[in-house]
């Protein structure tokens, strides 16, 4: 559920603020402070951060027996307290717009969250067999390949110059996660 939101929430964005390029800007600039989408996006990703960190809570309680879920719960619900600190107290500031401690704290709690979905990834691989195994060891080279691509274009974003496929990238990265989510939620359901 928390996966389709996100897709939801990132289309009301885009529609939101005029002139806005998915495939250049990044979901951050979504909720930058005075980023036209941001009184509307705010509250819904935070939704999405409460859905995600009930999703990790049950996890971590109902799979007492597989040890590799309940860590994979316990950091899925730890990442999106880090989401939701962002959202809240971390908001990048509009380009060309000079970048203050909000832009850094949030390139650095973006970085540690993105770290604990690679490490809740590792520890889910083995749970559904080999396929989501498989699928979760392609997830896991797709997502920080994808956020590194987009990355490169942080120094041009910082000094206001085109960032080409910067937002591109950055949603590969996010979706092939959302995914990933996806397909463990329904695997478990099984």
């Amino acid at each position: 559920m928390a996966s389709a939101l996100y897709v939801v929430i990132d289309l009301i964005g885009i529609l939101r603020f005029e002139g806005y390029s998915p495939t250049s800007q990044t979901v951050s600039e979504l909720i930058a402070i005075d980023a036209p989408s941001r009184p509307l996006i705010v509250p819904l990703m935070l939704l999405y951060s409460v859905l995600w960190m009930a999703f990790g809570i049950g996890l971590w309680r109902s799979a007492s027996l597989h040890r590799g879920l309940r860590v994979t719960g316990a950091l899925l619900a730890s990442r999106e307290v880090l989401g939701a600190a962002i959202t809240l107290f971390a908001p990048i500031h509009l380009r060309g717009i000079e970048a203050t401690a909000t832009d850094s704290i949030h390139g650095i709690l973006t970085g540690v969250a993105g770290a604990f979905v690679l490490v809740a990834m590792g520890f889910a691989a083995g749970a559904l067999g080999k396929p989501f195994l498989i699928f979760t060891i392609v997830t896991m080279v797709a997502v920080p390949v994808c956020g590194t691509l987009a990355f490169r274009y942080a120094s041009r974003f910082e000094t206001n110059l085109p960032t080409p496929w910067m937002g591109a990238w950055e949603r590969i990265s996010i979706y092939a996660y959302l995914l990933w989510a996806a397909v463990l939620a329904i695997g478990l359901l099984r």
